[in-house]
C-alpha cells in the first residue's frame, strides 16, 4: 500500500513531490500513524488505509458523476491522499488500566493525541502540503473543508458556499465519511 501511495504521489509531477514524499518518509509516521484515537483506522497504519481507501471512493464518485466535474488527474491523487496529513506526528501511545478477559487489572495501550502544530485541521493539511507543493484553489477547498458538517455550525454558510463553488470539496466530504463510516477505516 505503501507504494502505491507513493507512485500515486509521483504520478502528478508536480514541482516539489520528491520533497513531499522524502518529508513523510523520513519526518513523519504517516504509514504506521493510526487514523484516529478510537474512531475510524485506529490500528497501526490506519492513515494510510483510510488515505487509499478516500481515493478509491473519490476517484469512483467523480468518474460516475452525474456531472461532469472537470477534475484533473493530480487532484484526484493529491487531495484524498493528503487529505489528513495534519494527522502525522500527531498520535501517540499511552497505557491505561483494563480489566482483560480474567477480569485482572493489567496495563493496555491506547491512542492519545499530542498535537504539536495545533492549526486545525484542514487547514493544517492545506499549510503542511503547501510547504512543499503548490495547489489549485479547489484542492485548497477539497481538502480545507473535507470535514464537511463536522465542523462548528457557526461556519456552515461558508461550508455550502465552498461546496457551491467547488461541488469536487463535497466530493471528498462524501468520500472521507465513507471510508469512516461504511469500511470503519
Amino acid at each position: 500500500m505503501k507504494e502505491e501511495f507513493i507512485n500515486l504521489l509521483r504520478s502528478t509531477k508536480r514541482e516539489g513531490i520528491e520533497d513531499l514524499i522524502k518529508f513523510i518518509e523520513e519526518k513523519t509516521d504517516f504509514y504506521t500513524a493510526p487514523a484516529s484515537t478510537k474512531f475510524h483506522g485506529s490500528h497501526e497504519g490506519g492513515l494510510l488505509e483510510h488515505s487509499m481507501k478516500v481515493y478509491e471512493i473519490l476517484k469512483y464518485k467523480v468518474e460516475h458523476n452525474i456531472i461532469d466535474l472537470k477534475v484533473n488527474d493530480d487532484s484526484l491523487i493529491l487531495v484524498p491522499l493528503l487529505h489528513d496529513i495534519c494527522k502525522v506526528n500527531f498520535y501517540k501511545v499511552d497505557y491505561r488500566n483494563a480489566k482483560n478477559a480474567l477480569g485482572e487489572w493489567e496495563k493496555v495501550p491506547y491512542y492519545t493525541v499530542d498535537d504539536q502544530i495545533p492549526y486545525g485541521h484542514g487547514e493544517k493539511s492545506v499549510m503542511m502540503i503547501t510547504e512543499y507543493i503548490k495547489l489549485t484553489p479547489e484542492e485548497k477547498y477539497a481538502i480545507r473543508w473535507h470535514m464537511g458538517y463536522t465542523e462548528p455550525k457557526e461556519l456552515y454558510n461558508t461550508i455550502g458556499a465552498a461546496y457551491k463553488k467547488y461541488p469536487f470539496a463535497l466530493l471528498m466530504h462524501e468520500a472521507d465519511l465513507e471510508a469512516t463510516y461504511f469500511y470503519d477505516i
